[in-house]
């Protein structure tokens, strides 16, 4: 187990030298218009006060504060100026460690969350990479008040390392159920953690980890980058404490891809697969990439670069036209193989994923599947204020991964305290 006051130290150094590299600004064939910086502004202030992602548990004052410093589109001043705000909030909470540890868990959960703004979509600037380390830094600050403990795990992989946040239930007898978690394009195995903590009342524990290409996985995405989830696969059933028979998987939208993919090449060694808006097939032609994804409104802005930066040599939308063809789980031959027992959550009017990709892997497969597809939502099902993320992972997620992994369900009262 690692200390995590040791991570934080590690952490403080890696801040200093994120800020020596550049990620270009990659050049678009051609380009449809995303929102200027006022438009953002404005969007993202609405999605604060509604609790919209990616604004989710961001205080609009915080935003509305870091956005009086913002005039441009300019990566570094943006992140620049979220970080001023984030910056307030954890010396606060460094201050108040002993003396009120309550408030400055707070004040580090705020730091979290405005730092990751800063650094959001992807870290693509000196700045922005700073914001992401600190986000780190904040987040394990916080991780540092938790009962049970945050472990953050260390796997070795291709002479670098997979780094994962694992928690296990309290008092656990015996081995216990775990479900692997991955993130999608722009969130971090940090909201993964936050959420994922409310498994562990159920007696299920579970190691979060950055998918191929974000945050700080070691390697970028492509045809072949499973290989790294099957090493956390290693990784755990190599641990005395987890149930080798009762492993699952949940993934949410570039994670639902790999959760997918996992539930064929993975499919004797994991339980079951949850998996959230899974890119399979027409996401990744040239005619969805160009029609819908270029300046798509769902997605706050930038989401073409954001997906261009998980792969390597990516510069262009030609680019990745060429290397989606490599990466649609149809072209690749995995649809219509066996699958592990799965859970499938879409909306229909998701206009990031497109709902027939969710049909098709509905009809393929060797087995029945089971699906929550909500007529009115966007993007992971999401519909505002009606089913929020929070409510869709307690109320439709949790409850399924629990009778899937052989787990009794949770009172009515404790499932409900959460909503």
């Amino acid at each position: 187990m690692l200390n995590i006051q040791t991570e934080l130290q590690r952490l403080s150094v890696a801040a200093a030298l994120l800020s020596s590299f550049f990620v270009p600004k990659p050049a678009f064939a051609q380009d449809r218009a995303e929102r200027t910086i006022e438009e953002i502004k404005v969007e993202a202030v609405k999605r604060a006060q509604n609790g919209m992602y990616p604004m989710i548990g961001l205080d609009p004052s915080d935003v509305e504060e870091a956005f009086a410093s913002v005039k441009t589109r300019d990566k570094d001043e943006w992140a620049t100026a979220f970080m001023h705000v984030a910056d307030r909030y954890m010396a606060e909470g460094k201050s108040l460690e002993k003396s009120d540890p309550a408030k400055a868990n707070a004040d580090f959960v705020r730091a979290w969350r405005v730092y990751s703004f800063g650094r959001w979509p992807i870290p693509s600037s000196p700045k922005k990479k700073e914001s992401y380390a600190k986000a780190i830094e904040a987040f394990l600050a916080h991780a540092k008040f938790w009962d049970p403990p945050l472990e953050v795990v260390r796997i070795p992989f291709e002479g670098s390392e997979i780094v994962g946040y694992m928690r296990l239930p309290k008092d656990a007898k015996g081995p216990v159920p775990m479900v692997i978690a991955v993130n999608g394009l722009d969130s971090r195995k940090e909201d993964l953690t936050e959420s994922f903590g409310a498994i562990l009342p159920y007696g299920i524990g579970f190691l979060a980890v950055d998918g191929p290409g974000t945050g700080q996985c070691p390697i970028k995405a492509s045809p072949t980058a499973d290989r790294l989830l099957s090493k956390v696969i290693d990784y755990l059933q190599a641990r005395p404490e987890v149930d080798k028979s009762r492993i699952a998987f949940h993934g949410v939208s570039w994670g639902a891809y790999w959760g997918t993919k996992m539930s064929v090449v993975e499919h004797d060694r994991l339980k079951a697969v949850s998996v959230q808006s899974p890119p399979t097939d027409l996401f990744f032609t040239r005619k969805f990439l160009t029609e819908s994804l270029l300046g798509n409104r769902e997605y706050l802005f930038d989401q073409v670069p954001a997906l261009m930066a998980i792969f390597d040599n990516v510069n262009s939308v030609d680019d990745i036209a060429a290397i989606f063809e490599k990466m649609s789980l149809a072209k690749q031959g995995i649809l219509g193989k066996p699958t592990t027992p799965m859970l499938i959550i879409a909306g229909v009017k998701d206009t990031q994923v497109p709902i027939s990709d969710i049909y098709e892997l509905m009809n393929s497969g060797d087995i029945p599947k089971e699906a929550w597809i909500n007529p009115s939502g966007g993007h992971l099902g999401r519909q505002v204020k009606v089913w929020p993320d929070p409510i869709i992972f307690r109320r439709v997620l949790l409850p399924w991964l629990a009778r899937n992994l052989d787990v009794p369900p949770l009172p009515v009262t404790e499932k409900k305290s959460g909503d």
